[in-house]
């Protein structure tokens, strides 16, 4: 009852901060609740959902599993867990972040190139498109964006690179919010890597995340940024700009090197924020005696409620929310798999909310990373994309925070079925 109270909470917080509180689509309320709701029942309550569920964890895990082969061949014992052992690469030497759960990423970023190729990521995203066209009445060109941002990351931009110069305000704004408030597809496996071992069921709840998220950032980025205009591709149905490579060699190699830059992106990132926080911290303690994470903990407490976390985890998941938002996903991941191996969390229903509501790139630098990778395909709507950049920003964080509220709607937590155990 409280997550469901916490949904419509969420909602008004969303209509509150509008730039304009007398315009509302209605349709796009109701579905883009119905949605996300509907799915949410099914993976958790029907008992054919939670078989696909877990089918489709079994898979990513083994996906997983064969991406690791590759690793202990170029790294050797430094890929290898804690704890871990091979006959070929010996004994794990500790966790090592950069050996192994970066590499993942660009394993699964070839795969992904590798599956557009063949046709079966763009029929599933063509797929997604309609729906979200003709339920929620929006326009084609930013469905297929959301739709394509369910398995790729900023690369979504590229799908919908000709009608971006003539979108509207609130066009931009659902694509930024959705951009900031999943996770591409690519990452999922790096998330998985660090929670499989405390979380067996991780990979199924990521993906689940990652599918309620496109319709309920439409909602959120709607309800902040309501159209005004006549956007050029309202209910129609558009084509994306995918440019088949020459041969399915030629994508794997393409999205490799995809996975390598971002690999170096999220390493620059931690490397950057992590210094960062480390000096502003320095300051706030020698002034005010707090942390910058304890301040922002204290900021995201009746949040944390709200989405129905138990009494007793609130405080922990608040600070992980608050983290996130200053220092990306990948680091709240890294610490709830902590708190979970640690029994600073222990309750299954904080895991499976805390999972959902941190499955998004809502924080500080994915505005530039967004902002600035939509800027540099439309240059001449820069000023506009600027200017939007925080508001989705915020907007994708009430997403996350959603998505976590409807998870904690289904899940009871008296069974174990989906935590994998």
């Amino acid at each position: 009852m409280l997550s469901l109270a916490g949904i419509f909470a969420f909602i008004l917080f969303a209509w509150m901060l509008s730039s304009n509180h007398k315009i509302i689509n209605w349709r796009v309320v109701f579905w883009g609740l119905v949605l996300p709701i509907l799915f949410a029942f099914f993976i958790f309550k029907v008992p054919a959902g939670r078989d696909l569920f877990l089918t489709i964890n079994d898979g990513v895990l083994q996906v997983l599993a064969s991406a690791k082969k590759g690793m202990l061949f170029v790294f050797g014992p430094l890929a290898l867990s804690p704890g871990e052992t091979d006959p070929s690469a010996g004994s794990s030497i500790g966790f090592i972040l950069a050996f192994q759960a970066l590499p993942t990423i660009i394993f699964f970023s070839a795969l992904l190139s590798l599956l557009y190729y063949t046709g079966l990521m763009s029929l599933l995203v063509r797929g997604f498109s309609r729906v979200f066209t003709k339920l929620m009445r929006i326009s084609g060109a930013e469905s297929l964006y959301v739709s394509s941002n369910i398995f790729v990351g900023v690369e979504s931009a590229f799908t919908v690179r000709p009608y971006l110069a003539r979108m509207t305000n609130s066009e931009l704004c659902t694509i930024l919010t959705m951009g900031m408030g999943s996770v591409a597809s690519s990452v999922l496996a790096f998330y998985t890597f660090l929670l499989k071992g405390q979380f067996p069921a991780i990979a199924g709840h990521l993906v689940s995340a990652s599918i309620m998220a496109a319709p309920v950032s439409i909602l959120i980025s709607k309800l902040m940024m309501p159209e005004t205009d006549q956007p050029e591709t309202l209910g129609l149905t558009v084509k994306d700009e995918y440019k088949k490579p020459a041969s399915w060699i030629e994508a794997v190699i393409q999205g490799a090197n995809e996975g390598v830059r971002l690999c170096v992106g999220i390493v620059a990132l931690l490397l950057a924020f992590w210094g960062l926080l480390e000096l502003v911290n320095w300051l706030l303690v020698i002034t005010i005696h707090q942390s910058l994470q304890n301040i922002l903990g204290y900021v995201f407490y009746p949040f944390a409620y709200l989405m129905g976390v138990p009494g007793e985890d609130v405080s922990a998941v608040a600070q992980l929310l608050g983290e996130r938002s200053i220092l990306t996903e990948a680091t709240s991941y890294q610490h709830l798999a902590e708190y979970i191996k640690s029994g600073v969390i222990t309750n299954p229903r904080s895991m499976v909310i805390t999972t959902y509501a941190l499955c998004g790139f809502a924080h500080i630098a994915s505005v530039a990373i967004f902002v600035g990778g939509t800027t540099s395909l439309v240059p001449e709507r820069a000023k506009d994309i600027a200017r939007i950049g925080f508001k989705a920003l915020i907007a994708a964080t009430i997403t996350c925070m959603v998505i976590g509220a409807i998870a904690g709607l289904f899940f009871s937590g008296s069974g174990t079925i989906l935590l994998g155990k």
